[in-house]
């Protein structure tokens, strides 16, 4: 697999995976783990449209309550207001790709670094993510950009796994495997970097040109 540091982040798009309504329906909604998704989430999307880099978001369904084709809650959450040019794709496989035309469309714009955020951390987004890194792509698992809830055993009645529990397991199985593990505020420091780095560049090419034409 490739890593994020032979891939440059100027080829890289944020992927937003199922971040919808139908994660609200029922009581699993009051136990997420990570109350600061949004605003997250938001941060990268701000940095990678600033950056002028791709972002595409997806939609899961299934027949659970609330991931019905049909369902009223089949929509992205409010605070995400898609772009005409940023396309939402419709799934109902876990990973974004087997069941999209997400492949064809990160070719066409010459992608090679993917950005992961999304619900749930360690189904949809770690499969992705372990799909990405198949078909090659450099990953950049932004842990706190995801979410997840506890998960019940359902062979063992009253059983369940917390969500600090999925959060390490999901972490160690994808690190260095499958991905590179970073914080919201790392990748966007990043991005704003790259944002900076470019804006010099272009500033220098006026002067560079008199030179060039000498």
């Amino acid at each position: 697999m490739l890593t994020t540091d032979e891939v440059p982040l100027s080829q890289s798009a944020l992927l937003v995976v199922d971040a919808q309504d139908s994660f609200k329906v029922g009581p699993r909604w009051e136990r997420r783990n990570n109350r600061q998704f949004e605003r997250n989430v938001s941060a990268l999307i701000d940095a990678y449209r600033a950056a002028g880099l791709p972002v595409i978001f997806f939609l899961h369904t299934d027949g659970d309550p609330g991931f019905e084709r049909d369902s009223v809650h089949l929509r992205l959450m409010d605070f995400i207001q898609p772009r005409t040019d940023e396309p939402v794709m419709l799934k109902d496989t876990r990973n974004a790709f087997t069941s999209t035309t997400l492949q064809v469309k990160l070719l066409t714009l010459g992608v090679r670094r993917l950005a992961v955020t999304g619900i749930s951390m360690e189904q949809c987004c770690e499969t992705t993510t372990r799909v990405a890194a198949d078909l090659g792509y450099a990953v950049d698992f932004v842990i706190d950009g995801t979410m997840t809830f506890p998960i019940p055993n359902h062979d063992v009645p009253g059983e369940e796994i917390g969500v600090d529990a999925i959060e390490e397991r999901t972490a160690y199985a994808l690190r260095r495997r499958f991905a590179r593990i970073v914080q919201t505020k790392t990748l966007v420091a990043e991005v704003e970097a790259l944002i900076e780095s470019a804006a010099m560049q272009q500033a220098l090419q006026p002067a560079l040109q008199p030179a060039f034409a000498s």
